[in-house]
């Protein structure tokens, strides 16, 4: 063939190549939004009937893929304090020898996303739940008595302890850690199956849906709890203020939280969120202090030692405990599906911020430390309600069942010394662990989007007031739009479950690769 005539074929192939690649860049926000979009249109058509088709498709796959999530979530755990203690465990991830951001910060960015509000609401209310109502598993178990006590506080450190922690910011964010500073591979999903396929993905419409798939999982378990802070709010101010808690105060409400998120997603990863991070650290210690004091000591420090003793002996049984699968469907496996459909969007934003730790240091800190302290947070709140449940039967469980999740909260710190100061100390704090968690999840997502680990603070900003105008939509449709988003949390986790299973395998891979690489640079 005549060299022109190559010319013209190499021109034409690259022409192809680019108009794939522009319609491939196109299509993860295509998918998204459309999603989204439609997802809102149906609630607004026949909220009854979309609500009853969300219900149904979340108790099928919880049931279908529920145990096989407990399996994940455990030989992930394993996997990777597997890889943390072996001799790969010493890898350093990235191209820098030291962190780029402070441990202190590094940690509180880390735990402000993930805890949000629904980790100071569920840490008061999961725990008497389960006191009043022992867990299946604790067959023989009184509620309401001492000998729940132990049990209930054991059940709310497996659902929000070493599992769920380990699945958010382990073996996914070494995968990424190695696919990103090693070989270029921009921060997205699909780049978690990068050591087994290669860069097949990158440019691949396949790869397209994966990243959508997580970008709406992320932005329904992100946009659920923004909305439910609405409502929650709303409840607490008439409680305190004697503001009527209707539609307009909760969008109000929803009005100011989007806008702080928004403000802080727009000024960078640099500013606003790593400020308010610390902000949310500091407040919560402050109030986990006065707490302490102010609430029974004795009883919160001792049966937080004797239930965490408990819960590490029977460790492997609460992880795989399915002994009743009509209660797993509403507690164990839908937080795991809550989890896992977070993962790939938390392991991108750990990842981003994590350039310069070892991967000991990083499941240590991630899927060790994290936990303890979350559960001893679980402890000091959940533990002073059934402390006074105990004293005065009915002082928690009364508020429990007239005013659900947000009453447990309120009920518990108002029975305490000065709880003028500690209630609205408290809604403070869930506002702020909202706003953190929307300001990082709109960061990952335009990250994801632009393909850029700098996304334009346009994009940021987009996505930020985008999650916000569908909680205010759903929250204008009525309480079954949020409660459909909050069951659809888990109908997203199935296609990213599987994504996760992968990184049992890439994760390893990932390790060894990065510590090979080092020797032979070494040598």
């Amino acid at each position: 063939m005549p060299s022109n005539a190559c010319q013209i074929a190499d021109s034409n192939n690259t022409s192809l190549n680019s108009d794939s690649s522009r319609f491939e860049a196109k299509l993860v926000p295509i998918l998204t939004i459309g999603f989204i979009s439609l997802f809102i249109f149906a609630a607004l058509a026949d909220m009854s009937s979309f609500t009853a088709l969300i219900q149904t498709s979340f108790e099928s796959a919880a049931n279908t893929f529920g145990y096989s999530w407990q399996i994940l979530m455990l030989v992930n755990f394993l996997i990777a304090l597997a890889i943390a203690f072996s001799p790969l465990g010493k890898k350093v991830m990235g191209t820098v020898k030291k962190p780029t951001i402070g441990t202190f910060r590094w940690l509180a960015m880390i735990m402000c996303t993930l805890l949000a509000g629904g980790g100071v609401f569920w840490s008061a209310a999961e725990p008497i739940y389960h006191f009043i109502t022992p867990p299946p598993i604790f067959e023989g178990v009184v509620g309401s008595t001492q000998q729940a006590v132990d049990p209930a506080l054991g059940q709310a450190f497996l659902h929000w302890g070493f599992l769920a922690w380990a699945v958010l910011g382990t073996l996914a964010t070494i995968v990424l850690m190695y696919a990103h500073h090693e070989h270029g591979v921009k921060l997205r999903p699909r780049a978690l199956l990068f050591p087994i396929f290669g860069k097949k993905l990158e440019d691949h419409w396949l790869g397209s849906v994966i990243d959508a798939c997580s970008i709406i999982a992320v932005a329904a378990g992100t946009i659920g709890p923004i909305g439910f802070l609405a409502s929650q709010l709303g409840y607490s101010l008439e409680l305190l203020t004697g503001l009527e808690n209707n539609v307009q105060s909760q969008l109000m409400i929803l009005a100011v939280v989007v806008s702080i998120y928004s403000i802080s997603a727009a000024s960078g990863m640099d500013k606003g969120l790593q400020w308010l991070s610390r902000l949310n650290v500091i407040g919560a210690f402050g109030l986990l202090l006065a707490m302490l004091f102010l609430g029974p000591t004795k009883f919160i420090l001792t049966e937080f030692g004797s239930a965490f003793g408990d819960y590490i002996h029977h460790f492997g049984e609460l992880s795989l405990a399915n002994d009743k699968p009509s209660w797993n469907v509403w507690w164990t496996w839908f937080f795991w599906g809550w989890f896992i459909g977070f993962a790939p969007m938390m392991a991108i934003f750990i990842a981003r911020i994590s350039e310069g730790r070892s991967i000991r240091g990083l499941v240590l800190a991630v899927a060790i430390g994290a936990p303890i302290v979350t559960n001893f947070w679980f402890a000091v709140l959940g533990g002073t309600g059934i402390f006074l449940e105990l004293q005065t039967p009915g002082v928690i469980s009364g508020p429990l069942n007239d005013g659900g999740l947000p009453a447990v909260l309120l009920a518990s710190l108002s029975n305490l010394p000065l709880s003028g100061i500690l209630l609205p100390a408290f809604l403070v704090l869930t506002t702020t662990f909202v706003v953190t968690t929307g300001d990082s999840m709109a960061y990952s997502i335009a990250m994801v989007v632009s393909g850029d680990n700098e996304p334009d603070s346009k994009h940021r900003l987009f996505w930020a007031i985008t999650m916000g105008v569908v909680a205010a939509v759903l929250l204008l449709a009525g309480n079954g739009g949020l409660n459909a988003l909050q069951s659809f949390i888990v109908i997203t986790a199935v296609p990213v479950s599987i994504l996760i299973a992968f990184t049992l395998i890439s994760g390893p891979i990932a390790a060894y690769r990065m510590t090979c690489a080092t020797k032979q640079v070494a040598v």
